[in-house]
């Protein structure tokens, strides 16, 4: 379930590009997102007021206010960084793979912000990947000459807007629905790219056909698809895990732009391919089984830490929330604490009348 999770988020998410370069051909990137999250948000609305209510119950005006930040940085400032640079003419396979990148910064941000240990082999999972994306940068860029070099800095930024997101959207105690969450995301990009479209004299959609279909393309695929599949894995699997995906963007995109618009396809771009699927292999396959004592500042196998801060190795009182919902002290690695005794199952564990009264 997980692998067929990772590959149909891998396809939808490397669609959006793909999409993008489409629409691009007909119209400006303010016009196509507004056509594209504007409709989308008016049905999302309209099945939220009707028969998602229950979904709403329990948030407070700041929760839906996070929010709406969130589809501020996730939505509309990344994909409008993304959607102008291929305006400029960078390549849809040059775009992914300098999103790409994201893992990296994901994986350095995660100890300290969220307090999620990233191991040895995920990091160099994660450099193996950089070397991948290399590797297709060079390829793509060779055939890009009369692309302004600055254009190139425009997707970082976008990255960076859906590397804040995920930091924020992981920070958040409150669990919103994947259908509440879409809704307050795509409503949110909805106002702001209808807003930019008016103000730069660009609501007016082309009557072409190809116009339309890249815009049911970007809903079905990239926005049902990529962008809902991105949170469920995201919920699934963490972060570093489910951002280690995204090298596998760059490839997949370029291959597919390769065969849909005659991008470039050099020895060099398979050599990318192989090295990020291989990256991908080392972060995602089986882990080791820890053997030895565990140190109370270390997580057993399958446990993380309860507290969002960190103690020092040896701090008394270190709870574990492992598998199965055990909890794990200091020093065990079977899920149980070595605190006080656990108190016996059922009516054992309730304390005579005669006692009570001592």
């Amino acid at each position: 379930m997980e692998l067929l999770l990772a590959a149909a988020f891998v396809l939808c998410w490397s669609s959006g590009f793909v999409g993008a370069k489409l629409g691009a051909e007909e119209a400006a990137a303010v016009t196509i997102l507004m056509w594209r999250f504007l409709p989308l948000a008016v049905v999302l609305v309209a099945v939220a007021v009707g028969r998602r209510r229950a979904a709403w119950r329990g948030l407070a005006a700041h929760d839906v206010g996070r929010q709406a930040v969130i589809g501020l940085l996730s939505q509309s400032g990344y994909l409008l960084t993304v959607y102008y640079a291929i305006q400029l003419g960078v390549s849809s396979g040059t775009t992914a793979l300098i999103d790409g990148t994201q893992p990296l910064v994901v994986g350095a941000l995660a100890g300290p912000l969220l307090h999620q240990y990233v191991s040895r082999r995920q990091w160099i999972g994660l450099c193996l990947g950089l070397g991948g994306v290399a590797i297709v940068a060079t390829a793509d860029a060779s055939a890009s000459s009369a692309v302004a070099w600055w254009a190139y800095l425009i997707p970082f930024a976008g990255m960076l807007s859906l590397v804040a997101a995920t930091f924020l959207d992981q920070r958040s105690r409150t669990q919103v629905t994947p259908s509440v969450s879409m809704t307050v995301h795509c409503t949110t990009s909805a106002l702001v790219f209808t807003g930019a479209a008016l103000a730069v004299g660009g609501a007016v959609p082309p009557s072409a056909p190809a116009f339309w279909t890249a815009i049911v393309w970007l809903v079905a695929l990239s926005t049902f698809g990529g962008y809902g599949l991105y949170w469920l894995v995201l919920q699934r699997s963490g972060v570093t895990r489910v951002n280690t995906l995204m090298f596998l963007m760059a490839p997949v995109t370029t291959v597919w732009g390769a065969a849909m618009f005659g991008e470039p396809f050099t020895p060099r771009t398979a050599l990318g391919l192989v090295v990020a699927l291989s990256a991908v292999a080392v972060v995602h396959g089986p882990r080791p089984v820890r053997s030895g004592p565990v140190s109370a500042g270390t997580a057993p196998p399958g446990c993380r830490s309860r507290a969002g801060g960190r103690r020092p190795p040896g701090a008394p009182g270190r709870r574990w929330a492992c598998r199965a919902g055990r909890s794990a002290g200091p020093g065990r690695r079977d899920g149980r604490s070595t605190g006080a005794p656990r108190p016996p199952e059922g009516d054992a564990a309730r304390p005579s009348r005669a006692r009570r009264s001592r």
